[in-house]
C-alpha cells in the first residue's frame, strides 16, 4: 500500500530514535522490552514481553490487542497479558502460545485493570523487576459506552477512565522507568478518527480520544526536546484505526443489556471479529500498517479502511479544523447549512489531485 505523506524535518538536526527496525536490531545487544497496554473494549490490557532478549506488553483479548500479541508471539515474543475479562482472556492467551516459536517463550497473563492506577504502578513494578527493562509502552484502551452532552456522569466517568485515563496510567507507570533505563523505545498510544472530526452520536468516546490526542503529542513534544538535547531515547506515536472488525460496539451493547437486566443477542451486532463488514479492515490489517508506519518513524498512524481513504480523511480533518479558522457552526459538516457545501467542498478538492 503506497502512502503518501509529507514530511518536514529540521535540516541540522538528526532525530536518533525509534523505528521497529531500530529497536530490533538491538535485540542481539540489549534485553529489548516492549509493555503495551490495549484494550478494544473494556478497561483490559496485556502485556507481551519479546524474546530474543527482548519484551513486550499488551492490552487486548480480543481485536487488535489480540492481533498485535499473536503477530510479536510469531515472531518469538514473550507476551504478558492483562485484560480486565477473565475468561476472554485465557481463550486469548491459548491462542497466542500456540503461536510460540521458541521453547521458552513466555506467554503470560494477569486480571487487570487500566484505569486502577494502583494495579497499573504494580504491574509496572512486576514488569520492571522480572525483565529490568522495557521498549515498547503501547496504550490501547477502550470502551465504546458513551452519550450526549447531558449523559449521566457516571457513563462519562467510566469511558474517561479507560479510555483516557487508562493509557495515562500506563504513561506515568511506565515512562520513567523506560527513561531511567536509558534504552530506546517507543509510547504508542490507540487514539481515534473520532477524537479528531468528533462526529456526533457518542460525546463522551469523542471527549476521551479528543483528549487522549492532546496528551500524546504533548508527550511526544517533551520527547523530541529530550532527544535533540541528547538526554532522552524514548518517541511517542498515536494509533489512529479507522474503522475496524472489532467486539467495541457489541461489548458496549451487551453492557447495556446487563445494567438494564435484559440478554443481548450478538448476532444482532452489526459487525464484530466474527463477523466482519465489508467496509471495515480486519484487527491484524491494523497492526500491519502500525508496524510499516512506525518503521517510517510517524507519529499520526492514520489508518484507512475499506470505505475512507486517507485523503478523505485528511480533507475531513482539515474541514473541522476550519470550522474554527473560518468561524463556521460547530461540527458543521453534519450542519444542515452547510451540507452542501462540505459536498462540494470534498469533490473541489479530490478533483485537484
Amino acid at each position: 500500500m503506497a502512502i503518501r505523506r509529507s514530511v518536514s524535518t529540521p535540516a541540522t538536526f538528526e532525530d536518533p530514535t525509534n523505528s521497529i527496525s531500530d529497536l530490533s536490531h538491538t535485540r542481539e545487544t540489549h534485553a529489548f522490552s516492549v509493555y503495551c497496554t490495549i484494550t478494544d473494549t473494556s478497561s483490559v490490557c496485556f502485556q507481551f514481553q519479546l524474546k530474543l532478549e527482548a519484551s513486550s506488553r499488551l492490552a487486548a483479548s480480543s481485536g487488535i490487542g489480540r492481533a498485535a500479541c499473536l503477530k510479536f508471539a510469531e515472531a518469538g515474543m514473550n507476551v504478558w497479558m492483562l485484560d480486565i475479562d477473565g475468561e476472554e482472556l485465557l481463550s486469548a492467551q491459548k491462542w497466542v502460545k500456540s503461536k510460540s516459536k521458541l521453547s521458552d517463550q513466555l506467554i503470560l497473563a494477569e486480571v487487570a485493570d487500566v484505569a486502577d492506577t494502583v494495579m497499573m504502578t504494580k504491574i509496572a513494578d512486576q514488569v520492571f523487576k522480572a525483565i529490568g527493562a522495557v521498549h515498547i509502552l503501547f496504550n490501547n484502551a477502550g470502551i465504546g459506552l458513551g452519550g450526549g452532552a447531558l449523559a449521566d456522569l457516571t457513563t462519562l466517568q467510566q469511558v474517561v477512565n479507560v479510555n483516557t485515563f487508562g493509557p495515562i496510567n500506563g504513561c506515568l507507570a511506565f515512562v520513567p522507568r523506560m527513561k531511567d533505563s536509558n534504552e530506546p523505545g517507543l509510547i504508542i498510544n490507540t487514539g481515534s478518527k473520532q477524537g479528531i472530526t468528533c462526529p456526533p452520536g457518542n460525546l463522551s468516546y469523542n471527549i476521551s480520544k479528543a483528549a487522549l490526542k492532546v496528551y500524546t503529542e504533548g508527550l511526544e513534544h517533551e520527547l523530541m526536546l529530550e532527544r535533540f538535547a541528547g538526554t532522552g531515547k524514548l518517541r511517542a506515536a498515536l494509533l489512529i484505526p479507522g474503522w475496524v472488525n472489532t467486539s467495541i460496539h457489541l461489548k458496549a451493547e451487551r453492557a447495556k443489556a446487563v445494567a438494564s437486566g435484559t440478554i443481548y443477542n450478538t448476532d444482532d451486532a452489526m459487525f464484530h471479529e466474527e463477523k466482519p463488514h465489508s467496509g471495515a479492515w480486519m484487527p491484524v490489517q491494523v497492526v500491519d500498517f502500525m508496524i510499516q508506519e512506525l518503521d517510517c518513524k510517524s507519529f499520526y498512524i492514520l489508518c484507512p479502511d475499506n470505505e475512507v481513504d486517507r485523503e478523505t480523511d485528511c480533507l475531513r480533518m482539515t474541514w473541522a479544523m476550519q470550522d474554527v479558522t473560518e468561524n463556521r457552526q460547530p461540527l458543521s459538516r453534519w450542519h444542515p447549512d452547510y451540507k452542501t457545501v462540505f459536498a462540494d467542498y470534498l469533490a473541489a478538492a479530490k478533483g485537484k489531485r
